[in-house]
């Protein structure tokens, strides 16, 4: 595979060096050209990698005449999209026209209701994507769309609890909670991209229900104390807007699927002010001397960056999938997670564990699609593959996967079969 990665930012730089440190098991990368607006950005994350397969060039996302010209210069065979989702749209299409793969952390952006945007869902994630289904499908390219950690990782362990663990499944409960502390900053900080975490936190989050199909609610709805693995303990989260909504009733048998994220109080309430002030504004532009930049955008220049703040933070982050449903005739809880701490993860890739953990579901992705392990044409998202090969690697890449049975019947039987030794 030779491999075009758009965007050197915290994933970019992970997805490279996750691949670097997997030595001979990421020889399936022949060549990794890693792109971005900021050309020194890009020579830097290359040198970090010390390997002439890492090659630096300069590129504008929104140009598809650029992204042409790097595929052909370098016979690029495989796209990583690793920007924010408002370029998905011009690289999905120009991966497309050039007859190349194509990958992504985030789907197409959705667009609220006008009339109801709390109520009825309206353009949703990942539909102008989905919608060229049968293209993509006529020309014998896969595009992998929402292949992160949440969505990405999380939709193959939910794939593979209806594989294995369940006979039934009733819900599907995508929760993520961290313990994370920057000990003596003051002020707002990121841990992701401030311009993803703006967008998803502040639009009507989705739910699915098989009786009711897709439908939204108010920002940070329902709250609710999940109890996460890896000494993080109990979190409250709430509802955000979040691609696995989207994907996972399309492929998965099941009564609803949610999602919910540890969003700080405080976080929360800065979140609002900005949206009142109108600072999440993505599309309307305003001069700012010869320039034009969008809320948003100046937002994103003036926040710290989250890869200096890096190595300052403290904790682990803990995505997964909560499953429930049934198992030999009784009610099973189980939740498939990945748990990432902190420092470790700046000691080995130089960024924070939350871009790190959305960066090694790609790698493992990539490798599969390069040994036709994962080969379906078209437009699909992680679940709509066998999950064991994904599984199987994860320790590999040095981001071990964990299951906990939760209170349940079945858990109940388990126990019981334990205490008379005949399991």
């Amino acid at each position: 595979m030779k491999l075009l990665i758009i965007g050197a930012g915290g994933v970019g730089q992970s997805v490279a060096m996750i691949i670097k440190r997997a030595g001979q098991e990421g020889a399936w990368a022949e060549k990794i050209v890693l792109a971005d607006y900021n050309l020194d950005r890009a020579n830097e994350v290359a040198a970090m990698c010390g390997d002439p397969r890492f090659v630096a060039e300069n590129i504008d996302a929104r140009d598809p005449d650029q992204i042409k010209a790097l595929v052909n210069k370098h016979g690029i065979t495989q796209v990583m999209n690793a920007v924010e989702p408002v370029f998905n749209k011009n690289i999905f299409d120009t991966c497309l026209e050039c007859g190349v793969g194509y990958m992504d952390c985030a789907m197409t952006l959705s667009k609220r209701h006008p009339d109801k945007p709390f109520e009825l869902a309206h353009i949703k994630l990942g539909d102008y994507q989905f919608a060229k289904h049968e293209q993509w499908e006529k020309a014998g390219c896969i595009a992998l769309v929402g292949s992160g950690v949440e969505p990405g990782m999380a939709d193959v362990f939910a794939r593979f609890a209806a594989k294995h663990l369940f006979d039934t499944i009733d819900e599907v409960n995508i929760r993520d909670g961290d313990s994370y502390d920057i000990p003596g900053h003051e002020g707002v900080a990121f841990g992701f991209s401030i311009w993803t975490t703006i967008e998803e936190c502040l639009n009507p989050p989705v739910i699915w229900e098989k009786e009711r199909g897709w439908y939204c609610t108010e920002p940070f709805s329902e709250p609710e104390i999940f109890s996460f693995p890896g000494g993080i303990g109990d979190v409250e989260v709430i509802n955000v807007e979040h691609e696995e909504v989207l994907l996972v009733p399309r492929v998965i048998d099941c009564n609803r699927v949610t999602f919910k994220f540890g969003v700080p109080r405080e976080m929360r309430a800065l979140l609002l002010n900005l949206q009142q002030c109108g600072m999440d504004n993505a599309e309307r532009k305003i001069k700012v001397g010869a320039s034009e930049i969008t809320p948003r955008d100046f937002l994103v220049k003036v926040v710290p960056d989250p890869l200096k703040l890096a190595s300052k933070m403290v904790g682990k982050g803990c995505a997964g999938a909560w499953v429930t449903g049934t198992k030999d005739g009784l009610k099973r809880s189980v939740y498939l997670y990945q748990v990432a701490d902190n420092q470790k993860c700046y000691a080995k890739y130089g960024t924070n564990s939350v871009v790190a953990q959305t960066a090694v579901g790609p790698v493992i992705m990539l490798e599969l699609i390069a040994k036709s392990i994962w080969n379906l044409k078209g437009v699909h998202g992680p679940e709509s593959f066998d999950p064991d090969p994904f599984i199987a690697r994860m320790a590999k890449y040095e981001f071990p996967g964990g299951m906990q049975e939760k209170d349940s019947e079945y858990c109940e039987m388990l126990n019981r079969e334990r205490l008379l030794g005949t399991v």
